[in-house]
């Protein structure tokens, strides 16, 4: 009996962060009814597509023990690069006058080949150079936003949102296709398409396998005939493709781009991570979780935006959220130790 009493309180301490979330969204309904609505349903997964992107990036980094504080900034860096390229031939303020309309495809490769590099540099720096995470990330973040900048804000027009933004892109971020009885956005159909290669990138591939074995245990990976570095270095070089696919999505979203798009974004794919139950401790987590993270958030963020609480508390209880997230994620990891 006693038994059975500790294993309900240690899964309701383990579990409390959602029913505490739960409370959250049950007081938003309660506050404001029409919460719940169809509109605001699709709007909710609309927002949450390039999010989970991002944090399942996030999540790939942070299951190698890593941390990635760059990734708003390279958003931000392929947004504007992307933006600047898929300009229609009849904008006003194009950034290259002369240059002929492109597939979207052609921005895509490139911005995904420049954040693979650059992914890769990070990837270096931890796993060859033994930077700690935090600070080589960090580094990168700060010349990732100068060098979005610095692109950015160019004569002739100088810093102001790159706009005209091709139909060919923001049509396909924006409608929806009939299915049955609902308009599912496009958005949400990318989503789903990359979630389901994740899934099977992590459970059913050698790649999603060392992802779990490094972040167990790296010396034990290690011995067992694992090259970590290798492994380290290509996950912060997928993470940082994904980041680029996710940017252009932005751009087609909200149609237009500046060196501020992507800003914060490597708090709330953390935090949707940590809540979804990746450990920062590296090795435990799951691509459901991740998404369940993530559509938690993005329904307190529309939620309290929907009842109209100010954005600086908004700001406040995001913080609280995650620190208690992390707190939870301690204690269970000091009992696995």
């Amino acid at each position: 009996m006693e038994k059975s009493k500790s294993s309900i309180k240690q899964l309701f301490m383990e579990k409390i962060i959602y029913v505490v979330l739960l409370v959250l969204i049950i007081a938003v309904i309660c506050i404001e009814p029409r919460f719940l609505s169809i509109t605001n349903f699709k709007n909710i997964l609309a927002q949450s597509a390039t999010r989970i992107i991002i944090a399942l990036a996030a999540g790939m980094v942070l299951m190698v023990r890593g941390c990635d504080l760059s990734t708003g900034r390279m958003i931000g860096l392929a947004a504007v690069i992307s933006a600047s390229l898929l300009q229609t031939t009849t904008y006003a303020y194009r950034m290259y006058p002369n240059l002929a309309e492109l597939p979207v495809i052609v921005p895509l490769l490139l911005v995904m080949a420049i954040c693979a590099v650059l992914g890769m540099i990070s990837g270096i720096c931890v796993a060859v150079l033994k930077v700690p995470p935090i600070i080589a990330t960090l580094a990168m973040q700060l010349c990732l936003y100068g060098a979005s900048s610095i692109y950015f804000d160019r004569e002739p027009y100088g810093a102001q949102p790159i706009g005209g933004i091709t139909s060919k892109l923001t049509d396909m971020c924006i409608r929806s296709v009939k299915i049955g009885p609902i308009q599912i956005p496009y958005l949400i159909i990318i989503a789903a398409i990359i979630v389901a290669v994740m899934w099977v990138l992590w459970n059913k591939t050698k790649f999603g396998k060392y992802m779990y074995a490094i972040g167990g245990n790296p010396e034990a990976a290690q011995v067992s005939g694992v090259n970590v570095v290798k492994i380290q270095v290509m996950v912060y070089a997928l993470a940082a493709v994904m980041y680029a696919v996710a940017a252009v999505l932005e751009v087609g979203r909200i149609g237009s781009a500046s060196n501020t798009t992507g800003n914060g974004y490597e708090m709330d794919a953390i935090a949707a991570c940590v809540v979804g139950g990746v450990s920062m401790s590296g090795g435990i987590g799951s691509v459901g979780g991740i998404v369940i993270g993530v559509l938690i958030f993005t329904v307190i963020n529309y939620g309290l935006s929907f009842i109209g609480v100010n954005m600086y508390w908004q700001y406040i209880v995001k913080g609280l959220i995650i620190v208690f997230a992390v707190i939870i994620d301690m204690r269970k990891y000091a009992k696995r130790k």
